[in-house]
């Protein structure tokens, strides 16, 4: 979180553009969020559907990033791979790349980094693959990356003057660590928007959770994530929003992107 005179506030994103087609669940999320990482076409989405939400995103005043991975559509880019550091450089520039090129045309720019699945994971505790990732985000022309708090990002992002962005995922499950509970087991997500919305607010107003050992996790983030690939993404948004609001906290772009536009008539 952070705070603007008295108010605390919070960016709330979400991983979207990672379907064929723009989705009701993608629109209504839209609808709750203040920043948007867009799937870049290597392990979801196409540029149709990356322009169409930028579109929505201008029209909201929504910030859009890139949502980069590893070139991995058949395993949503969660699976592991034990790829090559020069070749991640090369494709998260080239994904970056990709998406400001489909976006473009919509008065669209990408403002930041964020990494998804299996890069996400593994460049938090791999520092040679936290050092890929923060060389590709700078040769991308982008200062910004999102990251948990606590990684193995820290480092190297300071060290190239990158703006590290901090996240809590209240649609997740931690554990005591600190850690996301890995996808598949017992815990890892959060089902009920209610259950979301309490652990949102708790990461905006008190800094942490309760982990699934019922233990209190201590998570400074500055940007909260609702995951839009699941069946409940616009349930747990409204949650989310809803909470927030209700508490006292903004919510607002950690970084804004062009000007707004009007829809048109």
């Amino acid at each position: 979180m952070f705070n603007t005179g008295s108010v605390t506030t919070v960016d709330l994103n979400a991983d979207l553009a990672e379907g064929e087609t723009l989705t009701a669940t993608d629109r209504a999320v839209l609808d709750e969020v203040s920043s948007a990482s867009l799937a870049c076409g290597f392990h979801a989405g196409n540029v149709a559907v990356m322009r169409a939400t930028a579109a929505i995103c201008m029209v909201r005043g929504v910030t859009i990033g890139a949502h980069v991975s590893f070139r991995d559509r058949e395993g949503f880019g969660r699976r592991p791979l034990d790829a090559d550091p020069s070749l991640v450089v090369a494709d998260i520039v080239e994904q970056v790349s990709i998406l400001s090129d489909a976006i473009a045309p919509e008065g669209a720019t990408p403002c930041y980094v964020k990494p998804h699945g299996a890069l996400y994971n593994q460049m938090g505790s791999d520092p040679v693959m936290a050092a890929a990732v923060v060389e590709g985000t700078v040769r991308s022309g982008l200062r910004s990356v999102l990251a948990q708090p606590g990684s193995a990002m820290v480092r190297p992002t300071a060290g190239a003057g990158l703006a590290l962005v901090p996240e809590g995922f209240p649609d997740r499950g931690y554990r005591s660590d600190g850690h996301l509970v890995p996808r598949g087991e017992p815990g890892a997500l959060v089902d009920d928007p209610e259950e979301v919305g309490r652990r949102a607010l708790s990461l905006a107003q008190r800094s942490g959770l309760e982990s699934v050992d019922g233990l209190w996790v201590s998570i400074g983030a500055a940007t909260l994530c609702v995951h839009g690939d699941g069946p409940g993404a616009a349930g747990n948004a409204r949650a989310v929003r809803a909470a927030l609001e209700a508490g006292g906290v903004r919510v607002r772009p950690f970084v804004t992107g062009p000007p707004s536009r009007q829809p048109s008539p």
